[in-house]
């Protein structure tokens, strides 16, 4: 896998130092974000099936077995 290069902007570097837990490194914390967001994506998706589905009756439909 490549490195990825980054140059924060004074916005990019602020919201960094805030982020930071204690004795965390600017690549975990950027690590920890892109998980954030991986999960917040899947939520999205979880909510737009959800919200797809509601009127599903699954009692309603044969046995699979």
């Amino acid at each position: 896998m490549s490195s990825i290069g980054f140059r924060p902007t004074a916005e990019d570097a602020r919201i960094l130092r805030e982020a930071a837990r204690p004795g965390e490194s600017t690549s975990d914390t950027l690590r920890r974000a892109l998980r954030l967001l991986d999960h917040e994506r899947w939520l999205e998706q979880f909510h737009a099936d959800a919200e797809r589905l509601h009127d599903e009756d699954v009692n309603a439909e044969p046995e699979a077995w």
